[in-house]
């Protein structure tokens, strides 16, 4: 079982950027899928990017595609999402998530979840 924490929410203006990161421990993430969701009170977790074990693919929610991008860096077992253009309905709390089915945008495929990052977008 791998263990995930995220950092780098904040609060910032609409039109900027942050870039979430997503640490593991306990295990090597080479051999998981990551994913990033999203969850604001009252709403479901929402699926925001997927990428592969190696990088190679990723799939993007509609809501951030062009905006958002996710990576890995698997020799610093980490994960980012760089968020740019952010808008007020970018606000919720990130979910960090670790899969072995591979490649996945649903949620019920991802065994290890982090404790999410705030992030918060003025108008």
């Amino acid at each position: 079982q791998v263990q995930l924490v995220e950092s780098g929410g904040g609060l910032v203006q609409t039109g900027g950027s942050l870039r979430l990161s997503c640490a593991a421990s306990g295990r090597s993430l080479s051999t998981y899928g990551m994913g990033w969701f999203r969850q604001a009170p009252g709403k479901e977790r929402e699926f925001v990017a997927t990428i592969s074990w190696n990088g190679a693919s990723t799939r993007y929610a509609d809501s951030v595609k062009g905006r958002f991008t996710i990576s890995r860096d698997n020799a610093k077992n980490t994960v980012y999402l760089q968020m740019n253009s952010l808008k007020p309905t970018d606000t919720s709390r990130y979910y960090c998530a670790a899969s072995t089915y591979g490649f996945s945008a649903d949620p019920t495929t991802f065994v290890s979840w982090g404790q999410g990052t705030q992030v918060t977008v003025s108008s």
